[in-house]
């Protein structure tokens, strides 16, 4: 069966493939994530920790929220993998393991933002904390969502200027409608 990107796979081992990529992604992660979860769960423990404001007890509060959440979002496709294994059901696996992903990046994101908050609020004491949470907010819009959106956008445009121009040069040599499918197909 071949799909629409050119490549030459069924379904299910589309499905397959998805699912070892999502693997390797979620690895990186889901480490980061548990490295992060543990030192938020340390910081109570602390003698500092006494000396915190109701405000940064709060922002800490939040943020150990922000980061359970976020372990449960990342480590949550493995639960659904091996609840659904063995029932067919391996591209709606695939699909919701994804979205779960996401969701788990965007509380990664929130949990981020909130630990710096904390940090930076104790660290320097005033309103400089926020602006540098504010930039390294952008940064980690700018490095995990627009600049993937952006390498999509342009993806898509180029395909589409390619189909374009093996339009019109299939009107002459014939072919041009079979050029999509050419290239991709060994990966």
């Amino acid at each position: 069966m071949t799909s629409s990107r050119g490549r030459q796979e069924t379904q299910e081992e589309r499905a397959d493939r998805q699912w070892s990529e999502l693997l390797q992604e979620l690895r990186v992660a889901q480490t980061g994530v548990q490295v992060l979860f543990g030192f938020l769960l340390a910081v109570v423990f602390q003698s500092r920790f006494e000396d915190l404001g109701n405000t940064d007890r709060n922002i800490y509060v939040v943020t150990v929220m922000l980061g359970a959440a976020t372990a449960a979002a990342l480590i949550g496709p493995v639960s659904y993998h091996r609840l659904l294994t063995g029932r067919r059901m391996k591209p709606e696996t695939v699909i919701w393991a994804s979205r779960m992903t996401v969701l788990g990046l965007v509380l990664l994101f929130c949990t981020m933002c909130s630990a710096l908050l904390l940090i930076l609020r104790v660290a320097l004491h005033n309103q400089l904390a926020l602006w540098l949470v504010g930039a390294m907010a952008l940064w980690f819009l700018a490095c995990w969502f627009i600049f993937p959106v952006w390498a999509l956008a342009r993806g898509r445009s180029a395909r589409r200027e390619e189909e374009e121009e093996g339009e019109e040069e299939g009107g002459e040599g014939g072919g041009g409608a079979e050029s999509p499918d050419r290239g991709s197909g060994g990966s």
